[in-house]
C-alpha cells in the first residue's frame, strides 16, 4: 500500500485559501476516483473537489467553516502500490508516497467500498451534512435515482425512514429543541460578509419614484400575446434593463467600479447587468454581459437562462462575477419600498417593487392606473444626490412612454 497526499489545487483568480463547507466523507471511507470528497467556498463560488484516485481515506483537514491555504494538505488516502494517479497539473506540490520498504498488505474492504456514488446537488449534500443523514440511504426520486430536494425533505420529515413510512414516525417523533444553532459558513457567510462590508464602508444615498407603467403593461401584455403556446412570458425586467442601457449612457458615473486598493473609478462602456436572485443557498448575483447588445427578446432568454442557473447551483464563476450595475426585485412580494445594499464594487443598485393599479390624479381627474417604484441606492462618495434623483427620473421617462427605450439616442 502506499500513502497519497492531495493538496488544495489553486482554485484561480488569486485564490490563496478556501472554506471547507462540507465534507462527503470521512477517515476509513474507500473512494473512487472522481468521487465528491468536499464542497469548498472560494470568494467567488462554491467547488466540489473530486477524488483524484481510488483508495480509502487516512485523514482529512478541515471542519466545516474553517479555512485550508491553497497549497495545503487537504486529505491523505492510502492506495493499492503502483495505482496512485499523479497530482493534477495545478496542484502546488506532487504527492507524497510511502518509501518503497512499505509493507503491502490485503484486506476486505471497508463497508463503505460497496455504496455507489450518490447522485445529487451540493445544496443536498450540504443539508443532509447539516441534518446529519447519510445520503446512502434516502431513496431518489429524480433520474437514474438521483436525489431531490423533496426527496431529502421527505426522509427528514419520516425520522430517518422512506416516504413511504414518514407518516408512522411522524406520530412518534420526538418534541423539538427548544433552540437550534446553525453554523453560519459557505453560501451564507460569504452573503453576511459582502453585506456588512457594503453597509459598513459605504454611505448610501437612497431614492425612491414612483412611476407610472400603465403603457409598459399594455405593451408587455401585447407582446405575451403574440407568443407561441409555451414560450416563457415577458416580465417587467428585460424593459427595464434597456432602459438602464439607454439611461446609462448619459449617467455613466452610476455604471462604475470603485477600487479602494487604488483609490480609482473605473467606468465601464459596457453593461453588465447582476440580476440579484434568490436561491436554494441564498442571494446570489448571475449576470447578463453586455446587455447593450442584445435585444429585448435575448435579454428575457439570457436573464432566464443565468438565474435558473443561480437557482440549480450549476453557474459558473464567470456567470457569478463582473456585473456593473445590479437590478434587484421581490416579484410579487416586492412591496411598496425597499432599501437595497449596493453590490460593491459597484457604485448603484436599482430596485423594482411591486406593480399594481391604484387611483391617480390625471389633468385633475382621477382614474386608475397601474404604478410602481423604484427604490434605488447610490455609493454617495462618487455618485452625488442630484446624479442620482436625475438617473431615476430618466429611468422613469423611459418606462413611462416605453417607445423611448427602443429609441437611438441622438448625438
Amino acid at each position: 500500500m502506499s500513502r497519497y497526499v492531495f493538496k488544495l489545487p489553486d482554485l484561480g483568480e488569486g485564490t490563496v485559501s478556501a472554506e471547507i463547507v462540507a465534507w462527503h466523507v470521512k477517515p476509513g471511507d474507500a473512494v473512487d476516483e472522481e468521487q465528491v470528497l468536499v464542497e469548498v467556498m472560494t470568494e467567488k463560488a462554491a467547488v466540489e473537489m473530486p477524488s483524484p484516485v481510488s483508495g480509502r481515506v487516512v485523514s482529512t483537514t478541515g471542519a466545516p467553516g474553517e479555512m485550508v491555504a491553497v497549497g495545503a494538505e487537504l486529505i491523505v488516502f492510502e492506495t493499492d502500490a503502483g495505482t496512485a494517479a499523479p497530482p493534477p497539473p495545478d496542484a502546488p506540490a506532487p504527492a507524497r508516497t510511502a518509501p518503497a520498504s512499505a509493507p503491502e498488505v490485503s484486506a476486505p474492504p471497508p463497508a463503505a467500498a460497496a455504496r455507489n456514488r450518490v447522485m445529487t446537488s451540493p445544496a443536498n449534500r450540504r443539508r443532509a451534512h447539516e441534518a446529519g443523514v447519510d445520503l446512502n440511504h434516502v431513496p431518489g426520486s429524480g433520474p437514474q435515482g438521483r436525489i431531490l430536494r423533496e426527496d431529502l425533505e421527505a426522509y427528514v420529515r419520516g425520522g430517518g425512514q422512506p416516504p413511504a413510512s414518514a407518516a408512522r414516525a411522524a406520530d412518534i417523533a420526538p418534541e423539538a429543541p427548544a433552540r437550534e444553532e446553525i453554523k453560519v459558513i459557505g453560501v451564507r457567510r460569504l452573503i453576511a460578509q459582502r453585506m456588512s462590508e457594503s453597509k459598513r464602508n459605504i454611505p448610501h444615498f437612497a431614492y425612491v419614484e414612483e412611476v407610472d407603467v400603465t403603457e409598459l403593461e399594455a405593451l408587455r401584455r401585447h407582446l405575451n400575446g403574440r407568443l407561441a403556446s409555451g414560450e416563457a412570458a415577458l416580465t417587467y425586467l428585460p424593459f427595464l434593463v434597456l432602459a438602464l442601457v439607454q439611461v446609462l449612457r448619459d449617467f455613466p458615473q452610476c455604471n462604475a467600479h470603485y477600487d479602494a486598493e487604488r483609490n480609482v473609478i473605473i467606468r465601464h462602456r459596457a453593461v453588465h447587468v447582476g440580476v440579484a436572485t434568490q436561491t436554494p443557498d441564498g442571494l446570489k448575483v448571475p449576470v447578463v454581459r453586455s446587455a447593450e447588445r442584445l435585444s429585448l427578446w435575448e435579454l428575457a432568454v439570457e436573464m432566464r437562462r443565468v438565474t435558473e442557473a443561480a437557482r440549480q447551483n450549476k453557474a459558473s464563476r464567470d456567470e457569478l462575477t463582473g456585473s456593473t450595475i445590479t437590478l434587484t426585485s421581490l416579484g410579487k412580494l416586492g412591496g411598496i419600498v425597499s432599501t437595497p445594499i449596493i453590490n460593491a464594487p459597484e457604485v448603484a443598485i436599482v430596485g423594482v417593487n411591486r406593480a399594481l393599479e391604484r387611483p391617480i390624479v390625471v389633468d385633475g381627474a382621477v382614474t386608475v392606473r397601474r404604478m410602481m417604484n423604484l427604490s434605488s441606492s447610490f455609493d454617495h462618495r462618487f455618485v452625488d444626490g442630484y446624479d442620482a434623483a436625475a438617473m431615476i427620473q430618466a429611468l422613469k421617462e423611459c418606462l413611462e412612454h416605453p417607445a423611448m427605450i427602443f429609441m437611438h439616442p441622438q448625438r
